[in-house]
């Protein structure tokens, strides 16, 4: 889906790997490493994202060099440019994309205990920070949650944090509106499933 609406699959890849890890610089032949793609075509689409202001580019000394072992280098690296206007956005869009593909999970999720609430927030709605990710209330069995959400974590190559909460739980801390709760149901979400 994405292939289209972005015109090439190495493009996603390497938009998901960029926005996936704005901190972590990576050079061209690391990129093509990493995403098993031509050097020729990470080259092109990251000439591309750059020309976008997707990503940046800057010069880092070879640290070989720095420690005298061989002649100083400056090698060119690229990341992703957190100050980019539809970086947020960007990043939310890519993310639920993903999610899109794997609604597998969400009914692997519902499937393993008896749900009334899945919340989806933090990083499915691009919002950095938040305390949790994913809320579901009712009763689940943690061990298969777990394990499943671990799985998810590698596809999405990203961190989720999630909270299970029991009906009652649920209900003390929606009556006296306990902040954490608030923020989940007050802010930015996608509510998979309500039945509270």
């Amino acid at each position: 889906m994405l292939e289209q609406l972005f015109g090439s699959k190495t493009r996603v890849k390497l938009l998901q790997l960029f926005l996936n890890n704005p901190q972590q610089p990576f050079y061209l032949r690391e990129l093509a490493r990493e995403l098993k793609s031509q050097l020729n075509s990470i080259r092109r689409e990251v000439a591309n994202l750059e020309q976008l202001g997707i990503v940046k580019s800057a010069q880092m000394v070879d640290e070989g060099a720095k420690a005298g072992r061989t002649k100083k280098t400056a090698k060119k690296f690229f990341l992703a440019d957190q100050n980019f206007i539809l970086y947020p956005e960007l990043k939310a869009l890519l993310l639920k994309a993903q999610l899109l593909l794997e609604r597998d999970f969400i009914k692997q999720v519902e499937r393993i205990g008896r749900v009334k609430l899945f919340i989806l927030t933090g990083v499915f709605v691009g919002l950095e920070g938040m305390a949790t990710d994913m809320l579901l209330v009712g009763s689940v069995n943690h061990h298969h949650l777990d394990r499943l959400v671990k799985q998810f974590q590698k596809e999405l190559s990203h961190e989720i944090n999630y909270t299970v909460m029991s009906f009652k739980e649920f209900k003390y801390r929606k009556d006296i509106t306990d902040r954490f709760l608030y923020d989940i149901l007050e802010g930015k979400k996608i509510t998979v499933l309500n039945e509270v």
